[in-house]
């Protein structure tokens, strides 16, 4: 058989083939997004850095993977989807290396720069690549495959993150995408059909300017907020009003310009618009719960990294079966219908989650992310399905390269929020609980408390310190999955927004007439 020849939209070999790579450039970004996270102690040992200077290791990636996610429409018309989707792949191979590679801190943070501009395409082309490959009727499975990759990198990520850190060393953190980026590139090239580049297009150099500043500057305000006390810093603020600045000047000048560099034409799809807006709502509670809960899992409940891994496996194992068998359904139930049942499940999930502490068992943690998988599953399916069921086919592109830019800024958002929470909560709840540990209360002087903690010596002090920050940490995160819970709540009625799609949605995937089975054809000669 010669796989060349095998049309990119029919069943064949080369479909999985460019499928399976699409996905794996697809997995490397997410997983890149997560995966330092944990090694970033062992990176300062190593390199000699403070905790402010390490942290640029990671804004470094996100500001850059932000500024370069918006051009990725315009590229591929440009220059054409092959040559772009493979030029990134091996870009970012190439920096993942040099990230393993790296003697400094300068070094780590340019190529962790040149990580995340190369990185910004390989999202928002799998989708749209994924999507074209298959026939209408295939395409909910398409979106599906879809969302397991994305969802894949957010809850590998930590655990793949600390093993190797443990195991190896922090370089192999990034050395690990080697081997996947080089078949990802090497598979694109060979099999993944080109579209016609249109070398008249022209670049809104204007455009990219103000709107690289605006959302550079909103990202580092997000990601260094935390950590020199947001509004308080003038570090926030000078960011804060050179991103208002950029985004201004970005609008007004896309809504006065004949060619602006965001196609304005993507918001007239109401199914788009609103599934983006969705998309965004779901990115806040998605990343910001996987922000929480790992390190819930190792600071309060005791578990090793990889059995907090194996517990959070449990996310992927409900995303999985939702994924499986809520797009069936998208053809007799309402996707905004999915969207709320799927948002409310999550947000039952969380409240149920501000009930965990230290006692909780791992087999009621599984269960629950098992159920919050599969809610998440739910809602991914219905939002990447009506977010491209109506929108015309040169703008799939353009489409998915905004809605990554949504999806990066939301949990951004989201995540500064939850952290900043849970640090400033705990110091807080730490301050009230430490008022009722003094020489004058009575239930501290009882011969049972005093048995075990007698705060008059310094062992019964260590002891009354350790779990007054144990039960500050615990209220912390009570109320951090408590606020998600409200939020996911106060979000549902944002489905409403969005149209009935059932009727397009059946009308979209209906198998063609000539390739549904048809009877066979009767045997043998007719009867005289």
């Amino acid at each position: 058989m010669n796989l060349l020849a095998t049309p990119a939209n029919a069943p064949g070999p080369r479909r999985v083939i460019v499928t399976t790579c699409a996905m794996a450039g697809s997995v490397m970004q997410t997983l890149d997004s997560t995966i330092a996270n944990v090694a970033l102690p062992f990176m300062q040992g190593s390199l000699s850095a403070s905790l402010d200077q390490i942290n640029w290791v990671l804004t470094s990636y996100i500001v850059a993977a932000a500024i370069m996610t918006a051009p990725v429409g315009w590229l591929a018309a440009r220059f054409g989807r092959k040559r772009l989707f493979v030029t990134c792949t091996a870009t970012f191979t190439v920096a993942s290396v040099l990230c393993g590679l790296s003697q400094d801190l300068t070094q780590l943070v340019i190529f962790r720069l040149l990580q995340g501009a190369a990185g910004a395409a390989l999202i928002p082309l799998s989708q749209s690549l994924v999507i074209d490959l298959y026939p209408a009727h295939e395409r909910p499975k398409a979106q599906s495959i879809f969302g397991m990759g994305i969802m894949l990198g957010p809850i590998m990520g930590p655990t793949l993150g600390a093993w190797l850190t443990d195991a190896y060393s922090w370089h192999w953190v990034f050395l690990v995408n080697v081997p996947f980026g080089l078949i990802a590139t090497c598979g694109l090239l060979l099999f993944m059909e080109e579209t016609p580049p249109d070398p008249r297009l022209k670049f809104d150099w204007f455009g990219f300017v103000a709107l690289a500043i605006g959302i550079g500057a909103l990202q580092l305000a997000l990601d260094r907020g935390e950590q020199v006390g947001w509004f308080e810093s003038s570090e926030i603020i000078a960011y804060a009003i050179v991103s208002a600045a950029g985004i201004y000047y970005f609008l007004a000048h896309s809504l006065t310009t004949p060619e602006p560099f965001i196609r304005f034409d993507l918001f007239k799809d109401r199914n788009y618009a609103s599934a983006t807006v969705f998309m965004g709502v779901m990115a806040v509670v998605l990343f910001s719960t996987m922000a929480l809960v790992s390190p819930f899992l190792q600071n309060v409940g005791g578990h090793p990294v990889l059995s907090a891994g194996l517990i959070l496996s449990s996310r992927g194992v409900g995303t999985f079966f939702a994924m499986m068998t809520i797009r069936s359904s998208m053809r007799y139930i309402e996707a905004r219908t999915t969207m709320m049942a799927g948002l409310a499940l999550t947000a039952f999930t969380l409240y149920l989650m501000s009930g965990f502490t230290n006692d909780t068992t791992a087999k009621t943690i599984f269960m629950v992310g098992a159920i919050q998988g599969f809610a998440f599953g739910m809602v991914f399916v219905s939002v990447n399905t009506v977010a491209f069921l109506t929108l015309p086919d040169h703008l799939r592109t353009y489409g998915s390269s905004f809605q990554t830019l949504v999806r990066n800024i939301s949990s951004s958002f989201g995540i500064s929020v939850v952290i900043s929470q849970l640090t400033e909560g705990a110091r807080r709840s730490r301050a009230e609980l430490g008022d009722f540990v003094n020489p004058f209360n009575d239930a501290l002087k009882m011969p049972d408390v005093t048995r075990i903690m007698d705060i008059t010596t310094d062992s019964g002090r260590a002891l009354a310190e350790q779990m007054l920050s144990m039960q500050a940490l615990i209220i912390a995160y009570a109320n951090d999955f408590r606020l998600l819970t409200i939020f996911a709540l106060c979000a549902l009625p944002v489905a409403l927004i969005i149209g009935k799609t059932k009727e397009t949605f059946r009308e979209k995937t209906r198998v063609p007439v000539e390739l549904q089975r048809r009877p066979p054809e009767p045997q043998g000669e007719p009867a005289e």
